[in-house]
């Protein structure tokens, strides 16, 4: 096989030379199925006419360089098909690409915010679609400092909203631990200073609750090992349990530290703000119209 072609191999024989290649060539364009033919503008007895020994051996010689030239043009064919193929491939997947960024095009002038005279009313569906591209979203906007409402223990207390810190604190003392049905309870009250407000049934009463963990806490005077009890917190529109740690406060500003566990995927802090939301109130306490909101030391960086 040669480019395609397929070469018969002749056997030696008696005949003439010139015989000889004659047969072959005839052989080979009779078994050739598109890489050569004969020209058709010859008399078709024109092969019959006698040649001498130098035409004939001329013509045998051109036909066998003309099958062998057509022959070798098939893989140039071949290759060109080939490239033919790959371009058509090439431009079908450009014009996918072409009608997607047409959709796509499509989509963003659908989904483009209506642009509205100064004092109008600014369309629902725009409205809607800048909440949710807000950065706070449906996060609740707190200050640096909140109050915020303790069910279980039935009082309000001021709390230091801060991000640095992991988990909440509550200020507590005469914290004693027991066991309960064969868990793990911690029974304390609140470490209040005098000018905290809170409701006065609370501050003198003893609250029990169970361990939810422990964590260690190291300090300049050894290490610490704190009990931690889950309580309900309402701040504003948010009503959420948070973990605190129990330990006495009264040397700080805040009875109560909330910490970014509590904050996390519900709020944004506002440090240039505070007591942003009412004080919950409680039977026994003090209106929250009459509260007092921001202490002189409300930014004392003494706080943890």
């Amino acid at each position: 096989m040669r480019n395609g072609c397929s070469w018969m191999a002749i056997s030696p024989t008696p005949l003439n030379k010139n015989l000889s290649r004659l047969l072959m060539v005839t052989l080979l364009a009779t078994q050739l199925t598109g890489c050569a033919a004969l020209r058709s503008d010859q008399p078709q007895d024109s092969a019959l006419q006698p040649l001498g020994r130098e035409a004939f051996n001329q013509r045998i010689d051109e036909l066998a360089l003309s099958l062998e030239s057509q022959c070798d043009t098939s893989p140039l064919l071949d290759s060109q098909q080939r490239q033919a193929q790959r371009m058509t491939a090439d431009v079908r997947e450009i014009g996918s690409l072409l009608r997607k960024l047409n959709d796509n095009v499509d989509n963003l002038t659908l989904a483009a915010p209506q642009i509205v005279p100064t004092g109008t009313q600014q369309p629902v569906a725009a409205e809607l679609c800048s909440q949710e591209n807000s950065p706070s979203g449906n996060k609740t906007l707190v200050g640096r400092s909140e109050w915020i409402g303790l069910p279980h223990l039935g009082t309000s207390l001021k709390a230091r909203i801060d991000s640095g810190a992991n988990t909440a604190s509550l200020s507590a003392t005469e914290i004693t631990p027991f066991e309960r049905d064969g868990e793990d309870w911690v029974r304390f009250k609140l470490a209040l200073n005098d000018n905290d407000e809170v409701v006065e049934s609370a501050q003198k009463e003893a609250f029990e609750a169970p361990v939810e963990r422990r964590v260690k806490v190291l300090q300049a005077t050894g290490e610490d090992s704190r009990p931690v009890i889950s309580l309900l917190v309402i701040l504003g529109p948010i009503r959420q349990h948070a973990e605190f740690t129990l330990n006495d406060r009264t040397h700080l500003n805040f009875p109560v530290l909330l910490g970014r566990r509590f904050l996390l995927d519900i709020a944004l802090i506002d440090v240039a703000e505070s007591y942003l939301h009412e004080r919950p109130e409680f039977s026994g306490g003090t209106p929250a119209d009459q509260t007092v909101n921001a202490p002189s030391s409300d930014m004392d960086t003494n706080d943890d």
